[in-house]
């Protein structure tokens, strides 16, 4: 990397981690705990990129976004933040954030983040859409990787014109994630409609339903459902020229790659739909979510008046090995009942397992046997959207060595992440030999800490 660095954090470790890193990958760094002193080196013409904390001891650094950008327009700014919601996501990428990343982050995903940044120094155009919808009840709850990936994607959607595809198991959230994409962009003050194959049985339905939603979002639930005359109905509403055209969001549960191969959805209608794919985890994917939705949806139940309640360690254990085949829908239903029957103020391992004992069975998460088929089938859908991203021609040669990489390195990473560094321990995690490991940490460019997570 080549270029000057501006980094802007309260935490001397933060700092001081940063200002290595990016030295040894040949940037200049200047590093500081205060937003005035940021501002008066972007004033003086210095830094390509700056790394900025959100909460720092003489301000908010979203709120220097727009003064920057007055300053220095085009300068890309990343974010990075404890305050880890889906609100700081929206508030980064409005406010014109390059980049966001949550605390805590990874350091060479912030690394390739900065290189990129500084290639596209002084490209990137500032952004003044500001979001007026209520903040006290956050609509998404969740901290884990998966869900902050889902937050930063939401927030680059929001505010465009392109077509959004759901997917994701039942249960997970699709709908509260159109109403959310929705709710914070700049078509909140328009209808927001869902469109069923019913709404489209007759020829004049895509009438009835534009009619109806007026230019604001409309959310085709489960696309899947549609029969191949609903879909030609959609296709024709989709193209449908006119003053006040709709935000389109759909959802699947199932694979509409391969309902796609089996003619069973039309190729005109797939393309259309498919303009960003977001993709929606299921419970088991973000498991160290469970305590922290258990006790939102714990609190919930406070405000229709019942009294306030708490998870025992038994109980909270249980809560967290649950596989929850339900996903959060589950697990919210779970938690209403428990506010509602629970005895005392502590909700008991005994009384949990009353709730769940008419629910599927107790399964602990991840256990084996359905894993790797599940793992397989998401690779096939990656490999046949990669395909098909290439219309009627073969993508270039060399797909093999490519597609192993995409899938070596995260192993790597996540392993080495697993074993605190320990090559020798992660060596024996992946079952290959430690002088292997070493070849492929260098020829993939993984950097390797004793201690990748900083706080």
């Amino acid at each position: 990397m080549d270029g000057t660095v501006l980094v802007a954090d309260d935490d001397r470790t933060i700092r001081t981690v940063l200002t290595q890193a990016l030295t040894r990958a040949g940037c200049r760094v200047h590093a500081t705990s205060s937003l005035t002193t940021l501002m008066r080196w972007i004033a003086e013409g210095r830094g390509d990129v700056v790394i900025s904390d959100v909460m720092m001891p003489d301000g908010n650094g979203l709120e220097m976004l727009p003064k920057i950008q007055e300053e220095r327009p085009g300068m890309p700014v990343i974010v990075i933040s404890a305050q880890n919601t889906i609100m700081t996501a929206i508030k980064a990428n409005e406010a014109g954030a390059y980049d966001y990343l949550p605390k805590p982050f990874d350091l060479p995903d912030l690394m390739k983040r900065t290189a990129r940044a500084l290639d596209a120094s002084g490209t990137k155009a500032p952004r003044s859409e500001k979001t007026e919808a209520a903040q006290d009840e956050l609509p998404l709850v969740g901290k884990t990787p998966v869900m902050q990936a889902l937050y930063t994607l939401m927030a680059r959607v929001m505010n465009t014109d392109i077509p959004v595809l759901l997917t994701g198991e039942s249960g997970t959230g699709k709908t509260a994630i159109s109403r959310t994409i929705h709710d914070f962009s700049d078509r909140r003050t328009l209808p927001f409609v869902t469109v069923t194959a019913l709404d489209l049985r007759d020829i004049e339905g895509p009438t009835r339903v534009l009619a109806r939603v007026k230019g604001g979002t409309l959310l085709i639930e489960e696309i899947a459902d549609f029969d191949l005359q609903a879909q030609a109905r959609l296709v024709r509403m989709m193209d449908a020229p006119g003053e006040h055209v709709p935000r389109f969001i759909a959802t699947s549960l199932v694979d509409l790659a391969s309902r796609l191969e089996n003619g069973a959805l039309r190729q005109e209608l797939y393309y259309r739909l498919d303009g960003a794919t977001l993709n929606v985890p299921a419970l088991r994917e973000r498991v160290d979510d469970i305590d922290l939705l258990a006790t939102h949806f714990l609190s919930k139940s406070e405000g229709s008046g019942v009294i306030t309640r708490k998870l025992s360690t038994d109980a909270s254990k249980l809560i967290h090995n649950y596989s929850w085949p339900g996903n959060v829908r589950q697990l919210e239903n779970a938690m209403r009942r428990l506010g509602l029957s629970a005895r005392s103020d502590e909700i008991v391992r005994s009384e949990v397992e009353m709730v769940l004992g008419n629910q599927p069975d107790l399964d602990p998460i991840l256990t084996g046997g359905t894993s790797t088929e599940k793992l397989s089938a998401s690779v096939e859908r990656h490999l046949r959207r990669y395909f098909d991203l290439h219309g009627g021609s073969l993508p270039p040669s060399g797909v093999y060595t490519r597609i192993l990489r995409e899938f070596e390195q995260p192993l790597i990473e996540i392993s080495l992440e697993a074993t605190g560094g320990n090559q020798a321990k992660c060596a024996d995690l992946l079952g290959i030999n430690r002088n292997t490991l070493r070849k492929k940490i260098t020829d993939l460019d993984i950097r390797v800490t004793r201690r990748r997570k900083l706080m």
